[in-house]
């Protein structure tokens, strides 16, 4: 893109952000989607072996990267900023008149409309390549690689559904389920099935955790909890790793007798907390620095095309993988087994190549997320702005200007 063409796009996000808009809450959203990204591609591998491809994980060869997940396991800052943002809209849907039905639908539908765009096409693409020969251990891998982190998804939304009942919850309750079924599930020996009552229980600590915050946004008090989640969460996450058994890993390692993600343990919870701590305490620092037109610009761009990016990310890297096929040679951080320390800075010279390949299917697929929308529509309370949204905007910024002067102008452009 051209400069002058990339400073009008920054001249249209910063006039189309609503003056009141809280920027360091989009910032935490696009800081937790981009981890889940690069987490996967920097711990997922495809591996062929005798003509199938299989999965593999750095973590299972050399478990020393397990920090790695501590800094890319970002989803309980999303389920923090999601309960924030949905008990402000359901407020405001209230407010306005807005039933519940017709509030819980539209924010649904921005949830799964781009969802149905990634299942058509591997819909297609399965078929395709189990017709042209392809084995079909090959192509499980591939769509469950795709397919696995959906699960995100249909939490988000049943959380999303409650939000009236559970925005009042104090976040110790959903603590307290988790504390218990881990100690039926590991001191007691309980049935492992026991441990799915986490899945819920689990995200919904920091849920109800951002709608906490966003029932007392007080600037004193969000730094004093800040600091408490930090150094608890952190804490006790220690506690549980070196003494109670729990794995360093925060993701599931393949063949591991644990896994923390899943379902999620108390371990994993604590982890969360310390993650939201975290988020908690940038909300200063991110608000200034974000008052930089060119910087919010890049965080409103990730925002908008934020479900594509997550959808899409696993596609580009089996994209990448597959073309890599074509050389003939099994090529370094791509086709070869994780099981060395040279693997990691020959993937950390793939990733610009999968995010290339990601840009490409965010223009492919991304007007499934932004339905007849221009980029310099913001997200507005946690969706897209509307064209009428962000004309009022404008005016209030742009009293110098008449109306039917913009008018005339938004005409020439279209």
């Amino acid at each position: 893109m051209r400069e002058p063409a990339v400073r009008e796009l920054v001249r249209r996000i910063e006039a189309a952000t609503p003056p009141g808009r809280d920027r360091a809450v989009d910032a935490l959203r696009a800081f937790a989607i981009l981890g889940v990204v690069l987490g996967h591609w920097l711990v997922t591998a495809l591996v062929v072996d005798t003509g199938t491809v299989r999965g593999a994980s750095p973590l299972q060869y050399l478990p020393q990267l397990a920090p790695i997940s501590w800094a890319f396991q970002t989803l309980a800052v999303f389920f923090l900023v999601g309960g924030q943002v949905a008990t402000k809209s359901y407020v405001g849907a209230r407010a306005r008149g807005e039933t519940y039905g017709r509030w819980l639908g539209a924010r649904l539908g921005r949830l799964f409309r781009p969802v149905a765009a990634v299942l058509v096409v591997w819909l297609v693409a399965a078929a395709g390549l189990l017709a042209s020969g392809v084995g079909f251990d090959t192509v499980h891998t591939l769509v469950k690689l795709v397919l696995s982190p959906l699960w995100f998804l249909l939490v988000l939304a049943a959380l999303t559904a409650a939000t009236p009942l559970v925005s009042r919850l104090h976040p110790l309750w959903p603590l307290a389920v988790v504390l218990y079924v881990d100690v039926y599930r590991f001191g007691q020996d309980g049935a492992a099935v026991t441990g799915w009552l986490n899945l819920p229980a689990g995200w919904l600590v920091p849920y109800c955790l951002g709608a906490l915050w966003a029932r007392r946004d007080a600037g004193a008090s969000l730094r004093t909890t800040g600091w408490v989640l930090l150094v608890g969460g952190a804490g006790a996450t220690a506690l549980l790793v070196r003494f109670a058994g729990y794995p360093a890993s925060m993701v599931g390692v393949p063949g591991a007798a644990i896994s923390n993600l899943n379902p999620p343990t108390l371990a994993a919870v604590t982890f969360g907390l310390a993650q939201c701590g975290a988020a908690l305490l940038l909300l200063g620092p991110l608000r200034r620095v974000l008052r930089r037109p060119a910087l919010w610009a890049a965080v409103a761009v990730v925002n908008l095309s934020a479900m594509t990016i997550f959808l899409w990310h696993q596609t580009s890297m089996i994209a990448v993988t597959c073309l890599g096929l074509l050389t003939g040679d099994a090529l370094p951080g791509l086709h070869t087994v994780p099981d060395g320390s040279g693997w990691v800075p020959a993937r950390l010279c793939w990733l610009p190549v999968f995010a290339l390949m990601l840009t490409l299917c965010r223009f492919a697929f991304r007007t499934y997320e932004q339905p007849g929308r221009r980029t310099a529509h913001v997200v507005r309370e946690g969706r897209p702005a509307t064209a009428r949204e962000t004309r009022e905007t404008r005016e209030t910024r742009e009293t110098r200007e008449t109306r039917e002067t913009r008018e005339t102008r938004e005409m020439r452009r279209a």
